[in-house]
C-alpha cells in the first residue's frame, strides 16, 4: 500500500488562554479567503454561534471552519479558552495536525496558554506561535517571546517543537507580520506559514475506512451529525460502516449524508478521503471518542483520555410553592432526558442518578456547570441546584483533593485585601513578578474548594480592577476545613407579595436582592444578613393607618437599591442548606427547610 502526503490540505486548531483573540482571528481569516459576499453583513467573532456565547463574549464549544488559499483548503477548528472547557481543546486537538497558539502581546502567557500547550506537545504537535494585540499601545511583544520560549522549555518540548515559527498580528485590525516592523496589510503572512510550517495529512488512502468521532452535533432534518477526521481510507454517501467502541465492535450502520466544510457552511459531498475534516448522518448511537470503520475491516483507534470532573453538584426537582408556574419542563423524567442527552456532547460531564427526583452533575468548574444552567433554564427547563462540592479522590488511601493553579493580576494598592482573603482559603503563593504598568502578577496553588465564592470578594476588594484566572494542576492531601460564608440569609416570613414599607424595616438588618412587588414565599431568601445568623422577616408587612397622623411621617421611604444577583452568583453565595430554584423567568434563592420552627428544630438536632 501507498503512503500518500495530500498537499492540498492543512488541518490546524487555534488554542489560547480566555480572551487573547482566538474567534477574532478566524474571523480575519474567513474574511480575507473571501468566503462572504462582498456586500453580506458579517457580525464580529461570528464563530461565536450560541446566544451564551454572544453575551459573554467567550468560546463553549469548539467550531469547525475551512477556508481555502491558493488552492489549499485550512481546516481551521476554534477553541475554547476558559479552563472549564478544558475537555472541548483535548478532544478536537486528536483532529488536526499543528496548531496556532495564540498569545496576547501584553499579557504574555497565562494559566490557560500552559494546559493547551502542553497537551498539544503531549501529542507531538509542532505549534505556531502568533503574538497578537500588537496595535494595543503597551504591546511588548519581543519580552512575550522569550516569556513563550521559556514555557515551551519548562513543558520539555523537544527540538523540533522549540524551533517555532513566530508570526505578530493584529486580528481585530485583519493584519499579520514576519517582523513586528514590517509593513502588511493582509493575513497574507499568516496563510503563507500555515501552509509551509503545518504538516499535510499523512496516510493510507485505499485501505478500509477509520475515522474518529470528536463531536456530536444534531439536526432536525437528518438526526444525529458525527463530526471527525478521516485518518485512513474514503468515506462515501450510502457506504456501510461499522460503529467500533473502546471495548469493540457494536453495530454496522449506513451513512446517509457526507457533508464537507466551506467557509461556517456545510456542503453535502459524494465522498471524502484521507485527512478531510467531515460530518456524517447515519450512525445514529456514535459517542465521542469511538472510531466510524468500513465495515468488512472494523478497526478501533485509540482516543484520548480526558481529565476527569472536579466539581460536582446536585441537581433536584423544583418542590417549591412557586414549582410548575413558569417552566415548560417540570418533571424528574423531563429533567434526567436532559441531563443524558447532554452527556452525549458534552464530553467531561458525568451524571449519577441519587435518586428519582435527584441527580448528581459533576463538570470540570464553576462556569462549566452554570453554563450547563443557564442553557436548560433558556429551554423551558425549571429546576433547583446546591451549593458546588469538590470532588474528593483517595488514594493509596489518602484522602486528596484538586488543588488548582491561580493567577491573579491587581494594582499594587489592592494586594493587601486579596492576600488577606486568600490566607484562609488555604492559599500558598509561589511566585510574584512586578507585571507591567502598576499591576502586580500574584501566582498560588489553591484547592478548588477554597476557589467557591472567592471571585465575587475579588472583584468587590479590587474594585472591579483584578484580573484572575485558574487551571487545575494536581491532587493533593486533604487540606483541612475553610471557612464559608461568614454571613446569614434574610428569609422571608410569610407569601405574599413584597412592599416598600416591609422592605424598608428589612433593609437595616442587611442587604436585600428584591425591590417592592416581587412575589415570595415563606423560606426564600430575600437577602443577606448584616450578622452570622439566619433572621425571619416581614417584608410584606403592610403600614397599619390610623386616625392620627403626625407630619412628615408619611414621607415618602427611602429603599436602598437591591443588589441583582446572577446566577454564578446566587451559585456562590448559598450555604449547604439552601439551594438556587432556577426556571425560565426567575432565578431564586431557598432554604432546603421552608418552614421556620423545622429549620430550627433541625439546627438543634445538629
Amino acid at each position: 500500500m501507498e503512503l500518500i502526503t495530500r498537499d492540498d490540505i492543512r488541518n490546524v486548531a487555534i488554542i489560547a488562554h480566555v480572551d487573547h483573540g482566538k474567534t477574532t482571528l478566524v474571523d480575519a481569516l474567513l474574511k480575507q479567503s473571501h468566503v462572504f459576499r462582498a456586500n453580506e453583513q458579517v457580525n464580529e467573532r461570528v464563530m461565536d454561534s450560541n446566544d451564551l456565547e454572544k453575551e459573554r463574549g467567550i468560546t463553549i464549544l469548539s467550531k469547525n471552519t475551512a477556508v481555502y488559499h491558493e488552492g489549499v483548503k485550512i481546516n481551521i477548528i476554534d477553541t475554547p479558552g476558559h479552563a472549564d472547557f478544558g475537555g472541548e481543546v483535548e478532544r478536537v486537538l486528536k483532529m488536526v495536525d499543528s496548531v496556532l497558539l495564540v498569545v496576547d502581546s501584553y499579557e504574555g502567557p497565562m494559566p490557560q496558554t500552559k494546559f493547551v500547550l502542553r497537551k498539544s506537545l503531549e501529542l507531538g504537535l509542532n505549534p505556531i506561535v502568533v503574538i497578537n494585540k500588537i496595535d494595543k499601545p503597551n504591546a511588548r511583544p519581543e519580552e512575550v517571546i522569550d516569556e513563550v520560549f521559556e514555557l515551551f522549555m519548562e513543558l520539555g518540548a523537544n527540538d523540533n517543537q522549540l524551533d517555532f515559527p513566530i508570526v505578530y498580528a493584529s486580528a481585530r485590525d485583519g493584519i499579520a507580520k514576519y517582523e513586528v516592523d514590517d509593513d502588511s496589510t493582509t493575513m497574507e503572512p499568516l496563510f503563507k506559514t500555515i501552509i509551509k510550517h503545518v504538516p499535510a495529512p499523512t496516510g493510507y488512502i485505499d485501505e478500509p475506512l477509520q475515522m474518529l468521532v470528536t463531536s456530536l452535533e444534531s439536526s432536525e432534518y437528518v438526526g444525529k451529525i458525527v463530526v471527525g477526521k478521516i485518518v485512513r481510507g474514503k468515506v462515501t454517501k450510502n457506504q456501510n460502516v461499522a460503529l467500533v467502541g473502546p471495548d469493540g465492535l457494536k453495530k454496522n450502520y449506513k451513512i446517509s449524508n457526507v457533508y464537507t466544510y466551506n467557509g461556517l457552511k456545510k456542503e453535502e459531498a459524494q465522498e471524502a478521503s484521507l485527512g478531510d475534516i467531515v460530518a456524517v448522518s447515519g450512525v445514529v448511537d456514535a459517542n465521542i471518542g469511538e472510531t466510524i470503520a468500513d465495515a468488512s475491516c472494523p478497526e478501533a483507534l485509540p482516543f484520548v483520555n480526558i481529565d476527569e470532573p472536579t466539581l460536582s453538584m446536585n441537581f433536584l426537582v423544583n418542590d417549591s410553592p412557586f414549582a410548575g408556574k413558569e417552566g415548560d419542563f417540570v418533571t424528574s423524567r423531563h429533567l434526567r432526558d436532559r441531563l443524558m442527552s447532554e452527556l452525549e456532547t458534552n464530553v467531561s460531564l458525568k451524571v449519577d442518578e441519587l435518586s428519582p427526583d435527584c441527580f448528581k452533575v459533576s463538570g470540570r468548574g464553576e462556569l462549566h456547570l452554570s453554563i450547563l444552567i443557564e442553557t436548560m433554564r433558556r429551554e423551558g427547563y425549571e429546576f433547583q441546584v446546591t451549593r458546588p462540592t469538590v470532588i474528593l479522590h483517595e488514594i493509596d488511601g489518602k484522602k486528596m483533593e484538586p488543588v488548582e493553579f491561580l493567577t491573579i493580576d491587581v494594582p499594587e494598592e489592592f494586594m493587601g485585601p486579596v492576600m488577606e482573603k486568600l490566607g484562609p482559603r488555604k492559599a500558598e503563593m509561589v511566585n510574584m513578578t512586578s507585571a507591567v504598568n502598576g499591576y502586580t502578577r500574584l501566582e498560588f496553588k489553591i484547592p478548588a474548594r477554597g476557589l467557591i465564592g472567592f471571585r465575587n470578594e475579588f472583584l468587590t476588594d479590587t474594585k472591579g480592577n483584578g484580573i484572575m484566572s485558574h487551571v487545575f494542576d494536581s491532587y493533593q492531601p486533604y487540606m483541612g476545613e475553610i471557612p464559608g460564608r461568614t454571613r446569614g440569609s434574610i428569609i422571608a416570613f410569610e407569601p405574599g407579595t413584597s412592599i416598600g414599607y416591609g422592605l424598608f424595616n428589612a433593609q437595616d438588618r442587611g442587604t436585600l436582592f428584591i425591590g417592592p412587588g416581587v412575589d415570595v414565599y415563606a423560606g426564600m431568601v430575600v437577602g443577606e444578613c448584616s450578622r452570622a445568623e439566619d433572621i425571619d422577616v416581614n417584608v410584606c408587612k403592610k403600614k397599619h393607618l390610623s386616625n392620627t397622623r403626625s407630619s412628615g411621617s408619611d414621607d415618602a421611604l427611602k429603599l436602598v437599591p437591591p443588589v441583582q444577583m446572577s446566577l454564578e452568583q446566587c451559585l456562590e453565595f448559598i450555604n449547604t442548606d439552601e439551594y438556587v430554584e432556577v426556571t425560565p423567568k426567575s432565578i431564586r434563592i431557598r432554604k432546603a427547610i421552608l418552614d421556620s420552627a423545622e429549620r430550627k428544630r433541625n439546627s438543634r438536632r445538629k
